[in-house]
């Protein structure tokens, strides 16, 4: 491409694009309060607002060949929480006797079904119709004490042992999980095999069974398609999308899976759309760069590598 002009490397400079964005926002005044998930903006017919749900510190860490202590978890959580994320997962358990000792600090509780008998016996240990019942217990346990359950439908778009999972089969599994009282269902491509074409015909399948307000969309980025699938579904309606900091993540079942879309990615996406998220890019940027340090490993993120070409932060 030959010489770049010196100017012209200042004006691609992060801190310059940062601050002209208002990511930094060291004069802007405060975000808009951000809308109810799903309510559409009249210009675009995209939604006003997306809800970020954040899973780094849990399907982004579980998947790490080194056990990462404690404290570096907790940092990584603090670090989050000053984002503006509105929903961080932190932890996961594996019984329901479980939900009672973490009531007094958990503010919902999720349950991971999957749309093929194979994963499910590989990832949780029992069939589809096992799992819902052992999902019910949790969610009767939740209910008693007033947590809200959220529901994971994993393989949405395709299986490592099965192949493609056809969408009735998704909008099942879906359809038993709400209608056992969770509040929210996050439609995971699990393996990342996922298409804007198979998207929107899953979620087609999906919405004919559920309110599309109570979905949510997990996308893993192996064939580079995660923004893409994101994107359609936003252009569908659904208006929650899970990511994890610096593309954290895998599936320790799903050979092959490689990390959740990155949060910095979503958000860049998502303000160049114009739709509200709350969340402060640089923050996470921040946050991510921390985790990645801690880890020695580079990060997953396309902004951040762009961003932070030196892999510190000034």
């Amino acid at each position: 491409m030959g010489t770049v002009p010196s100017a012209l490397k200042h004006c691609l400079s992060y801190q310059h694009l940062l601050k002209e964005q208002l990511w930094i926002g060291e004069s802007a005044p405060p975000p808009p309060a951000a809308p109810h998930p799903g309510q559409e903006s009249q210009a675009s017919g995209l939604p006003a607002y997306v809800k970020i749900v954040e899973v780094g510190p849990r399907d982004g860490l579980q998947n790490e060949k080194v056990i990462v202590p404690t404290d570096i978890k907790i940092e990584l959580i603090n670090r989050l929480s000053k984002t503006g994320l509105p929903a961080i997962e932190v932890t996961s358990f594996v019984s329901s006797r479980w939900v009672p000792q973490i009531a007094a600090g958990a503010t919902e509780v999720s349950v991971f079904g999957a749309a093929s008998e194979t994963f499910s016996k590989m990832n949780i240990n029992c069939s589809i119709e096992e799992s819902i019942e052992k999902f019910e217990d949790v969610a009767k346990s939740a209910r008693n004490m007033n947590i809200p359950v959220r529901g994971y439908v994993s393989c949405a778009l395709g299986c490592p042992y099965e192949g493609n999972i056809i969408p009735a089969k998704v909008a099942e599994v879906s359809k038993r999980l709400y209608s056992m009282g969770c509040y929210e269902i996050s439609l995971g491509d699990t393996i990342g095999v996922g298409t804007p074409g198979s998207m929107k015909r899953m979620l087609e399948a999906v919405m004919k069974e559920i309110p599309l307000r109570a979905l949510a969309v997990h996308c893993h980025d192996t064939y580079g398609q995660a923004l893409a699938n994101i994107l359609t579904a936003i252009q569908m309606g659904v208006a929650v999308v899970d990511s994890s900091v610096a593309g954290l993540g895998g599936c320790p079942y799903a050979k092959g899976a490689t990390g959740n879309v990155a949060t910095e990615d979503v958000i860049y996406m998502l303000n160049g759309l114009g739709i509200n998220t709350g969340v402060n890019l640089y923050t996470v940027m921040e946050a991510g760069n921390f985790i990645c340090t801690a880890l020695n490993k580079k990060t997953n993120s396309k902004v951040a590598q762009a961003s932070f070409n030196t892999g510190t932060v000034n």
